[in-house]
């Protein structure tokens, strides 16, 4: 009960207050203070005078003195949560919002808040606590029920998450968060399908907003589904097109399927929506990189500098220029204002090149180390993911005998057109090299690490499948081969295609089933040299290239490739041209001629200008895109000596194959 004067004082205060005169209102309830008169009521008045005045400070010094005056007062106490909620002081608001204050307020305004404030400093059994306070006295609060799933999300309660937010759901399903809400949280309780089918419906029933297909599109990349996660976010795009956000990642997406057009539209779109996006400009100089456009790289520099980009996001592109310009020390003085977030990975790599391009070996391979660590890091385990693949090649190594052959039906159906050219070799044995040389005879229609084979492999049963294949099975796997070759390359009547994936040394058995005529080329290079390079690149993972982040790994992986390879020419009759990197690039017509006669074709002197046809083909997707647009250098021939003392662990694997393709360590 207030006493007579200040209640007098206050009716004053409010009434001048009411009238737009703030400053008199201030005045009669501070004089009233100075007076002795009810300090809590009179600290609450110009605390919200403070605040409606912009006085945040104020405001939170007066309601903090109402507040010791009276502390149960929940008026009070939410106008001080609400001035610290403003400021940012969410802490100190949240001790405002005492446990004891919010389960005796009846109003239910106190438990709000501190819900929302627990919630806010991932306080999440406060949260819950709070919450469930709420909805037990107010059933019909659609938001607190929201926030409750939210909550119970945080302590990993996702059963009770997903009824809290169906409930949400039920009591408005017209509010697109709440659906958000409810397909992360079936996310979290592993009830994918339910999640996938919630935000498909959200999609379709708020058709202006593109949230619930970018959280459908990061479902699919979840579960690898790639080929649906691409077209939803395109839709996403098209329905919010100026958030650089999305358009950032539909320029990641569209270079991870080689739509260089479009990852560069979306990139540049990002940048212009926002000058600062530094992952856009990385992204671009990285489709520049890949493409062979380094006259790009002065350019987009120049762009970022106009446009003010952080000066770590900045040094990491003039490292890639100064790299592909031969500036080594220059790269690595900018690589050193790289700060450890932008592009870790793809920083310890080209540092690793840059100190291999200057001869520091040791320092050079401790890069490569670091690197492959990183990578070992990610979320899809690409160590255990290159070990499966690995036990993968064991099974079919046992299963490649006499007596498996011997089970194949007598079906030999003739061919519809000439049997294709098989381009094998194991990573970095300079089969892109090879490719890009036999791109330029105008009578070869090169297809590179494409995947119609893979498709028909998919499709009979993989290796085990081979036998039971009839000669309508084979006419199928045929049709469907070059089916799919047809949506990737046009094939002339005369036209010789070579299919070029290097480890196609494991499809062997099934090429010469669906293929008997089928010829192939094996390039070779020192085990040794191969398995460095390998090391030493910086491939996407997939299960395959993930054996070569450790070298007892790649080591393996090579020693069962060629087991895998050398069985089936045991046991079948494969007809094969074999090229030697070291010989290929001391001299490349000696070591290319015998291969054209081999393919049937006829000398073309064109196709030794392996760097004008490089520079023609656009994307080239192999970890060789930077060296096969150089003169043939013979550098990297023979570099593994410079790393023996790395290299030696791995010799005892290396040595048989070393020794019977004619080298020696």
């Amino acid at each position: 009960m207030l006493d007579p004067r200040t209640a007098d004082v206050l009716r004053q205060a409010v009434a001048a207050a009411q009238a737009g005169d703030l400053q008199r209102a201030q005045r009669l309830a501070e004089g009233a203070l100075v007076q002795g008169g009810d300090v809590a009521a009179l600290n609450a008045f110009l605390g919200m005078l403070r605040a409606r005045s912009g006085d945040a400070a104020g405001a939170i010094r007066h309601l903090k003195a109402a507040h010791r005056g009276r502390p149960g007062d929940v008026t009070i106490a939410c106008n001080l949560i609400a001035a610290l909620i403003e400021s940012g002081e969410t802490t100190d608001a949240l001790a405002v919002a005492t446990r004891e204050l919010a389960l005796s307020d009846s109003t239910l305004r106190v438990a709000r808040y501190r819900g929302f404030l627990a919630q806010s400093l991932e306080r999440f059994a406060d949260a819950v606590e709070a919450y469930e306070h709420v909805v037990k006295h107010n059933p019909a609060d659609f938001e607190s029920w929201n926030n409750l799933g939210n909550a119970r999300s945080g302590v990993g309660d996702f059963a009770g998450s997903v009824l809290a937010l169906q409930h949400a759901f039920e009591l408005d399903p017209q509010a697109p968060p709440t659906r958000l809400n409810l397909a992360n949280a079936l996310r979290a309780a592993d009830r994918t399908a339910e999640a996938v089918s919630i935000l498909r419906a959200a999609a379709a029933d708020f058709p202006d907003d593109a949230r619930a297909l970018y959280e459908l599109y990061v479902q699919f990349k979840r579960e690898s589904r790639q080929e649906e996660a691409l077209p939803v976010l395109e839709e996403a795009v098209a329905r919010d097109p100026n958030n650089a956000s999305l358009q950032l990642k539909l320029g990641v997406e569209c270079g991870l399927v080689n739509r260089i057009e479009d990852a560069e539209r979306a990139f540049r779109k990002a940048i212009a929506l926002d000058l600062h996006m530094a992952d856009a400009y990385l992204g671009l100089v990285i489709q520049y990189e890949h493409t062979n456009r380094e006259d790009e790289f002065a350019p987009l520099i120049a762009l970022a500098e106009e446009n003010g980009l952080d000066q770590g996001a900045l040094s990491f592109l003039r490292a890639m220029e100064h790299r592909r310009a031969g500036r080594f020390e220059l790269g690595l003085e900018c690589l050193a204002l790289v700060p450890s977030t932008i592009e870790p990975e793809r920083s310890a790599h080209i540092r690793a090149t840059l100190l291999d391009r200057l001869g520091r070996s040791d320092e050079a391979f401790a890069a490569f180390e670091e690197t492959a660590r990183l990578h070992e890091a990610h979320p899809t385990e690409p160590v255990r993911r290159g070990n499966e693949f690995r036990d993968e090649l064991r099974s079919e190594i046992e299963m490649l005998t006499p007596e498996w052959v011997a089970g194949w039906s007598d079906a030999n159906p003739a061919p519809k057109c000439a049997d294709p050219v098989f381009l094998v070799g194991f990573p970095r044995s300079g089969t892109t090299l090879l490719d890009t040389i036999l791109m330029g005879h105008p009578g070869a229609v090169v297809l590179e690490e494409k995947p119609p084979l893979n498709l028909v492999d998919i499709a009979i049963g993989g290796l085990a499948g081979i036998p039971a294949l009839d000669e309508a099975g084979i006419v199928n796997a045929r049709a469907q081969y070059f089916d799919e070759v047809g949506k990737i390359e046009e094939l002339g009547a005369s036209s010789l295609l070579i299919d070029k994936s290097p480890l196609f040394l494991h499809k062997a058995a099934l090429i010469q089933r669906l293929f008997p005529n089928a010829r192939f080329i094996l390039a070779l290079r020192h085990p040794c040299d191969v398995l460095l390079s390998c090391f030493m690149s910086n491939f996407r993972l997939n299960a395959a290239m993930s054996n070569f982040l450790r070298l007892e790994d790649a080591a393996e992986f090579y020693d069962l490739t060629f087991q895998h390879w050398e069985r089936s020419r045991a046991l079948l009759p494969l007809n094969v041209h074999t090229i030697v990197y070291e010989r290929l690039v001391d001299d490349v017509e000696t070591e290319v001629r015998p291969l054209f006669d081999f393919l049937g074709l006829e000398w073309h002197e064109g196709a030794l200008d392996h760097q004008r046809t490089a520079k023609s083909r656009g994307l080239i997707t192999t970890a060789s895109y930077s060296q096969v647009t150089e003169p043939i250098y013979k550098r990297a021939a023979g570099r593994w000596q410079r790393y023996r003392k790395h290299l030696e662990p791995i010799f005892p694997t290396l040595e048989p194959w070393v020794e019977k393709f004619g080298y020696s360590l």
